[in-house]
């Protein structure tokens, strides 16, 4: 038998092996990846889908200016697509009770919960979780994060609200903690906190609205590059990693913008989920498809 023959004969055979072993699946292509996936947050446990419903635009001031009828048709939009993962927090001012009034009326299990704890209210620690689950009309929330650390000693600054969220967790009336991040300082200080179920973390292609050394939010560009460094780490240890500006706080005008952003972001492999302020079907809409596309580029 020639190399050729023999060659082509071995191939025939391999090919026939793994479909006889299993089936016409076998050889099926891989499944798609969507926006809409179910996916784990690092060892949380938590699952959520792989984009958020955010409404945080500017402290909420975007999706609080639509109103509640709009904003309850959008939030319905979304969750209609597929979206059922809705983030807010104690800071964006009437937005956990327009998201609560928009959710009323769908099963709480078919859709996820985030919300933000004020760093400010350090007394009545109980009270206060428990006004964060009124607010949302939820007898418990899916995660809840400490918003907006901003220093190197972030986690010992802040024993105290994080020992009374790991209080809440065992209560079950919050299911994971963690912090969101505000500058490099603080995500330095990232790798290596086992406390940290789930992280929020800024990142988009170009450093927009990103991580820089100071200590408050300027429009300096951030470092891309580091910050993309300690994500890999923060991933690697098991903390559930998602992402914001993903579209640079609005900034990102052009669909070229967006479109290198959202490629980026998906193309890390190391960022289980974002969240994205919305204020138009059409802005869902091209979210939904462009992460699909680079998911599976």
């Amino acid at each position: 038998m020639s190399k050729m023959n023999r060659r082509s004969f071995l191939k025939a055979g391999t090919a026939a092996g793994i479909v006889a072993a299993g089936g016409a699946s076998a050889l099926a292509a891989p499944v798609k990846k969507s926006a809409t996936d179910w996916v784990t947050l690092g060892n949380s446990g938590v699952k959520v889908t792989r984009l958020a419903f955010g409404t945080g635009t500017f402290g909420g001031r975007v999706q609080r200016e639509l109103g509640q009828e709009e904003f309850s048709k959008l939030v319905r939009y979304a969750y209609e697509r597929g979206i059922r993962f809705f983030e807010t927090a104690d800071n964006y001012k009437e937005m956990p009770q327009m998201l609560a009034t928009a959710l009323k009326g769908i099963p709480r299990d078919t859709y996820k919960l985030m919300t933000k704890y004020r760093l400010r209210d350090t007394e009545n620690q109980q009270e206060t979780v428990d006004r964060l689950r009124k607010d949302l009309n939820s007898e418990y929330v899916d995660i809840m994060l400490l918003h907006c650390v901003r220093t190197t000693d972030w986690s010992e600054q802040h024993k105290k609200l994080r020992d009374g969220l790991s209080e809440a967790k065992a209560k079950k009336i919050i299911l994971a903690h963690g912090a969101s991040c505000h500058g490099l300082l603080p995500l330095r200080a990232f790798p290596d906190n086992k406390w940290l179920d789930v992280a929020l973390m800024r990142v988009n292609h170009d450093g927009t609205k990103m991580d820089t050394l100071k200590m408050i939010d300027t429009n300096d560009v951030g470092d891309v590059n580091e910050v993309a460094g300690h994500i890999k780490k923060i991933h690697a240890q098991g903390t559930g990693v998602l992402g914001m500006k993903i579209m640079g706080e609005g900034q990102f005008k052009t669909p070229e913008q967006r479109d290198a952003s959202i490629k980026y972001v998906m193309q890390l492999g190391t960022v289980n989920a974002v969240t994205i302020g919305f204020k138009s079907p059409a802005e869902i809409d091209e979210a939904i498809e462009r992460i699909g596309r680079h998911l599976n580029a």
